[in-house]
């Protein structure tokens, strides 16, 4: 376990500053990296990046990073579904038909960790509001945290939500969670471990935190290499494996419970992929049978899953921190 005190306070103040400019592991510090791969921003700019591996924790991690003030401008465009709520093109109507049903599967499953406890939630990174929303309906207190104040607005006109900045996140009240999520937004988080240190001060012992994050060690991620697109550059700062995921959370604090695949995920990245290829109509079909490859082997091994759903548990407090 780390010494985080001083890191926490120092970043705290100093987040928007962030940038990852060494090639030292942001999990583990380690300055064995090198680089794995070239790619671009597909969806947006075009620009190219690198994307780093640690042979310590095997974590990736994009060079270079764009600082905390420079990030907005790659998010601004309409097919940022999580942002827009856009429902043009087949694409993304099939991300709403499918966010439907995971909607579904997440509250059960949330749910079933505290049967009958109907407790207090927090979703950092909610997007337009659809899983706080969900949760508010099966009677939970909810909170929800979104860095952009655009869709912040989308959130209270949709679902009257009243989101509160990410900034929020260094204010929040110890000890009061019995659930933090992170559906997909780990990976776009700048104060990485700032951000880890207050959910572990945050949640209720033995509080459960859900992490969504995409797997690069995944077939379809080996299969699409520098097109995979869950890489997502320079959107995705970090691109993590199990390894990686469970050193950066024992070293937090957390134990991990379980994990499990999103199903869906292989197939709707495999089609993202495809297109950035330029596959045209032979590359539809040949991301459905990647997708299928990849979800039949993380059926057998679920740290195969194209993304992969994180159960950590609390552990009693550290002496060092």
């Amino acid at each position: 376990m780390v010494d985080l005190a001083f890191d926490y306070c120092h970043l705290r103040h100093s987040c928007n500053l962030i940038k990852i400019k060494s090639m030292n592991c942001p999990v583990c510090n380690h300055s064995n990296s090198q680089i794995a791969l070239e790619s671009q921003d597909y969806s947006l700019t075009q620009t190219f990046f690198s994307i780093v591996h640690c042979a310590n924790c095997s974590l990736r991690f994009t060079s270079p990073v764009p600082s905390q003030d420079e990030i907005g401008q790659y998010y601004q465009f309409k097919e940022y579904i999580s942002h827009t709520d856009v429902k043009e093109g087949w694409m993304n109507q099939m991300y709403h038909f499918v966010r439907t049903k995971t909607l579904a599967q997440k509250t059960k499953w949330v749910q079933s960790l505290f049967t009958g406890h109907k407790g207090h939630l927090l979703d950092i990174g909610a997007g337009t509001g659809a899983f706080a929303h969900a949760m508010q309906q099966k009677a939970w207190k909810v909170t929800g945290l979104e860095p952009d104040a655009a869709t912040r607005a989308k959130a209270l006109e949709i679902h009257k939500l009243n989101l509160q900045s990410t900034e929020a996140i260094f204010e929040l009240p110890e000890n009061e969670y019995e659930v933090i999520t992170m559906w997909h937004v780990l990976e776009h988080v700048h104060a990485l471990k700032p951000y880890l240190y207050q959910c572990y001060k945050s949640l209720k012992y033995n509080g459960r935190l859900i992490i969504a994050v995409p797997n690069y060690t995944s077939f379809d991620a080996k299969y699409y290499q520098k097109y995979w697109a869950a890489y997502d550059l320079p959107r995705h700062l970090y691109h993590f494996s199990p390894k990686a995921m469970t050193t950066l959370l024992n070293d937090m604090g957390f134990e991990i419970v379980s994990m499990r695949p999103m199903w869906y995920d292989s197939f709707y990245v495999s089609l993202l992929s495809e297109k950035y290829k330029e596959s045209g109509k032979l590359g539809t079909l040949l991301a459905g049978f990647i997708g299928l490859i990849s979800n039949l082997i993380a059926l057998r091994d679920a740290s195969k899953g194209s993304s992969i759903i994180y159960e950590f548990k609390k552990q009693k407090r550290p002496s060092n921190i």
